[in-house]
């Protein structure tokens, strides 16, 4: 494969494909030499994966509405853009989420409790990052991309060859930090990916109002290719990850990926959507459903889909039990943990 891998291709017209909505597997020059590995069995775990964060997603938000977690940040309909990219991940590649990225984080091995302790109220931050090679959830928008830009470089300077991925939104890349981060990882040639989730509202902003061509033609201009992908394909989006982190690891310096997803909930628990999103266009993303369109190949497959749902839902009903024990059971903090605890030594003499 060269070492552009083809990413002038999708940078703005139809988002690349390789499931379409109704469930065909089509042909693409661009992503097929990545995912000839794939086969049903793997499919149906990436079938598994969406199917369980969306029922941790429900169950969270079932939570915030019960009064157990005081916010959360629903991921429904971007479940194909997690999945796909965080299934493409090696072990000691590094991630830097947004506070959106529930599935990713549910890919690495994120202890189910961690996943909600921020939301809950009960800490400062959910969990260990070198444990499972994720940073905690950003909430200061874009501010994720500087983070893994400079981890990049420290990976060039360790002769590392593991990359960064740091997932960001459509409306992160109106923000200086987004672009402050693609300038230096392009001047450095640094192993970074560079994901955004295009889903199409920055809470009541269309992606139309603040940019007037596709996101992924803003990255050549930094020096940076890209890619952009249907985001509610999961196969798709796994062959391009495939693609970036090659690029990454082998020296090729970051891409760009745009994922073209929809939002289909609202921007948190806090938000009404129907103030701001008109009904049918809800209705037209319902129909691309990145879960019903890889059942649909899998049917066609010849996939018992019967035993597949069964099993997958035991599996999400599993998960979602321990994800209400674990918010309900988490012990309040006491007063003085919002301080930090300092040790403190002094030299001799």
């Amino acid at each position: 494969m060269s070492e552009q891998h083809s990413l002038r291709d999708g940078v703005t017209g139809e988002p690349l494909t390789l499931i379409t909505a109704e469930g065909q597997r089509v042909d693409s020059d661009t992503l097929d030499p990545w995912v000839n590995d794939v086969g049903d069995s793997f499919l149906a775990g990436l079938y598994e994966d969406m199917v369980v964060i969306r029922r941790i997603d429900t169950e969270a938000t079932h939570l915030q509405r019960q009064g157990e977690l005081a916010l959360w940040p629903p991921l429904l309909g971007q479940e194909a853009a997690q999945i796909g990219s965080a299934r493409a991940l090696a072990q000691d590649d590094f991630v830097f989420p947004s506070y959106r990225e529930n599935g990713v984080a549910y890919c690495r091995g994120v202890n189910l409790t961690d996943l909600i302790r921020v939301w809950r109220g009960n800490a400062s931050s959910g969990w260990d990052p070198y444990q499972v090679n994720v940073a905690t959830p950003q909430v200061i928008i874009g501010a994720q991309t500087l983070h893994a830009t400079g981890y990049a470089m420290g990976l060039v300077n360790d002769g590392a060859s593991s990359a960064t991925i740091t997932y960001f939104g459509d409306g992160a890349t109106s923000q200086g930090d987004v672009n402050e981060a693609m300038v230096f990882a392009a001047s450095f040639c640094l192993p970074v990916v560079f994901f955004c989730q295009n889903n199409h509202w920055a809470i009541s902003e269309p992606v139309g109002l603040q940019s007037q061509v596709p996101l992924a033609g803003r990255a050549p201009g930094f020096g940076i290719p890209a890619l952009r992908v249907d985001g509610n394909d999961v196969l798709a989006v796994l062959a391009a990850t495939r693609i970036a982190l090659d690029r990454a690891c082998s020296g090729g310096g970051p891409t760009f990926i745009e994922a073209v997803t929809y939002r289909m909930g609202p921007h948190t628990t806090a938000d009404d959507p129907t103030r701001y999103r008109d009904a049918n266009e809800l209705e037209d993303w319902k129909a691309k459903d990145p879960i019903s369109r890889l059942a649909a190949l899998l049917n066609s497959h010849g996939m018992d889909m019967e035993k597949l749902d069964a099993d997958v839902a035991a599996k999400a009903d599993a998960v979602a039990s321990d994800l209400r024990s674990g918010c309900i059971n988490l012990p309040d903090p006491e007063p003085l943990d919002v301080l930090p605890t300092f040790s403190l030594r002094i030299a001799p003499g």
